[in-house]
């Protein structure tokens, strides 16, 4: 008589169906209800994608706004899963922090196997859309930063410099957006690492400014931030790091032939960031936050000036579509 094959049963409540508070769990591990990190990695992309059609006769309007919607739930993606695997990772950390005790995780909204469960279904998705709709030099570059997703959420263990890691990942948009929708040759890199190097020092700038709002629980619990190694030297360390985001994508927009409107755009945007840190009081939490809330806004100053930029351009050298 042949032996019955059966399912352990203490892996049954592993994948039985979500229930409401799961899924409101889950809603809450991807940072649905705080997009900040979709604009923050898709805007660096759609950066790139605008500097292509400034460079790029043969791209057309169409294809750089369709490109530009592809990126919108691709980046979704990416912010969700590095959310996901950092709040996983940091479970133990964030319960021991007043700013962070309520997440998910933390309050027994979802098991630590559940959720393990949820970002193992976001990897698959993930990797399936990744290798459908990029280039393969897109989905070269974004593959040359998946190890950092698993590394970032445990710097905070044991380095101050947790940003750059994040950074990195965060903004390698700004390579794979030319390279999906260009049409004429290869990536021109030394254009666009300048661009990479001073996103990435934008996200140390907002980022240390952020941290700073945990610094009393990261000091009781013997926890690292760019915070506590900048200390007082905080908005003097910010400024020289926001300049060289300033100077480097001023840099690479000029390599590129961008024009008025786009160095317009970019003072404004100069302008925006350095008085808002200035203005910001790293002792009030409040002020922080703020600070950080309003971080898309530099990167849509951008954008928009790059697309004026580009239409202008086009306009002057009589290849602006009058019709898609």
């Amino acid at each position: 008589m042949e032996k019955s094959i059966s399912f352990p049963s203490k892996w049954l409540p592993l994948f039985a169906p979500p229930t409401s508070t799961e899924l409101v769990a889950c809603w809450e591990l991807c940072r649905f209800h705080n997009n900040i990190g979709f604009w923050v990695v898709w805007l660096p992309t759609a950066w790139s994608i605008a500097m292509a059609y400034h460079a790029q006769a043969e791209i057309t309007a169409v294809d750089a706004l369709l490109r530009a919607a592809v990126y919108v739930p691709l980046s979704f993606g990416v912010k969700s899963l590095i959310m996901t695997i950092d709040d996983i990772l940091d479970h133990d950390i964030d319960a021991l922090v007043e700013r962070t005790k309520d997440r998910a995780l933390p309050r027994g909204a979802i098991s630590i196997r559940r959720a393990w469960l949820f970002f193992a279904l976001q990897v698959v998705l993930g990797i399936y859309l990744a290798t459908k709709v990029l280039s393969r030099t897109a989905l070269y570059a974004s593959m040359a930063v998946w190890p950092l997703y698993i590394l970032y959420p445990t710097c905070k263990r044991w380095t101050n410099l947790a940003p750059i890691p994040l950074g990195l990942m965060f903004k390698v948009g700004i390579f794979m957006g030319w390279s999906d929708i260009s049409v004429d040759g290869p990536v021109p890199w030394t254009v666009l690492a300048p661009i990479y190097i001073g996103a990435c020092l934008w996200t140390i700038t907002y980022e240390t400014v952020y941290q700073h709002q945990d610094k009393v629980d990261d000091v009781r619990i013997g926890i690292n931030s760019p915070a506590l190694l900048c200390r007082q030297f905080t908005i003097p360390i910010c400024t020289a790091t926001a300049l060289g985001f300033v100077f480097l994508t001023g840099y690479g927009g000029v390599l590129n032939g961008q024009g008025i409107t786009f160095l317009a755009s970019l003072i404004v945007a100069a302008v925006e960031l350095l008085r808002a840190l200035l203005r910001t009081d790293i002792d009030s939490p409040a002020q922080c936050k703020t600070f950080f809330l309003a971080t898309p806004r530099i990167g849509q100053i951008i954008l928009a000036g790059l697309v004026v930029d580009g239409i202008i351009h086009r306009y002057l050298e009589g290849t602006l579509e009058v019709s898609f």
